[in-house]
């Protein structure tokens, strides 16, 4: 099985955490594939900068789709543009924060999200209802790191995570939801210090993929995500013309 994930932001450090998070829970049989936008802001952390990064994810999709693989993988917590890389694909297309809040509810009753901006609480609460997951979060707790603290200071930058981590267990959490694709190399060490369920999205959508390719379970194109509607795109969007 070929997993394809997609880093939606242009940082390379932080693609290869993702990969390395990836394959540490990838089946033997199974090939990560892993890449970042060629054009885009170096970390998400607004509305501008999902939007901005949007395309490009579209266009990985297109090389992916080109490769042949067998699952994409949106690693940024926010799952940018996830609707329209689901009509643009012929394979499942599992955003992380998704996955996460999935895995959360298998494990325990009431789970908290710890992230990095305080600006991009509003979109995990709107990822939660858009999932259906709200009634099972007991909160979201945002240190205010910029998700660039967590490689250039990753010692201070874990220590706040495990601080609002624990804050979230004492006020009700009984698992912990990771909310940034850069933590993905602190579950286990949060998990083993923390002693609770500690949920990486990246590693959440790895596992997710192969599951769907074991069932062969595809992507409904019949409705909302079927393919787009042919028609001329102008400029730099060209390559999307059909």
């Amino acid at each position: 099985m070929r997993v394809h994930i997609i880093n939606p932001n242009a940082n390379q450090e932080i693609t290869e955490k993702i990969r390395s998070a990836a394959q540490s829970v990838a089946h033997d049989g199974t090939r990560i594939i892993a890449r970042n936008v060629a054009h885009g802001p170096e970390t998400i952390e607004c509305a501008v900068d999902e939007v901005l990064a949007s395309a490009g994810v579209l266009d990985l999709i297109l090389q992916g789709e080109q490769d042949h693989v067998d699952a994409h993988v949106i690693a940024c917590f926010g799952d940018p543009a996830l609707d329209a890389a689901r009509e643009l694909s012929s394979v499942p297309v599992i955003g992380i924060a998704g996955a996460a809040f999935q895995i959360a509810s298998l494990v325990c009753h009431r789970f908290a999200v710890v992230t990095t901006r305080k600006r991009t609480v509003h979109f995990a609460k709107n990822l939660l209802v858009r999932y259906g997951y709200e009634h099972q979060c007991s909160g979201i707790y945002a240190s205010d790191l910029a998700v660039a603290d967590c490689e250039s200071n990753p010692e201070a930058s874990f220590l706040q995570i495990r601080k609002d981590a624990l804050k979230a267990l004492s006020e009700g959490a009984e698992a912990i939801v990771l909310g940034c694709a850069g933590m993905a190399d602190w579950e286990d060490r949060l998990t083993r210090e923390l002693q609770v369920p500690v949920i990486d999205g990246v590693k959440a959508a790895v596992t997710l993929a192969e599951s769907l390719g074991q069932l062969k379970i595809g992507v409904a194109k019949t409705g909302q995500y079927g393919l787009p509607f042919p028609k001329r795109f102008i400029g730099r969007y060209e390559h999307f013309s059909a």
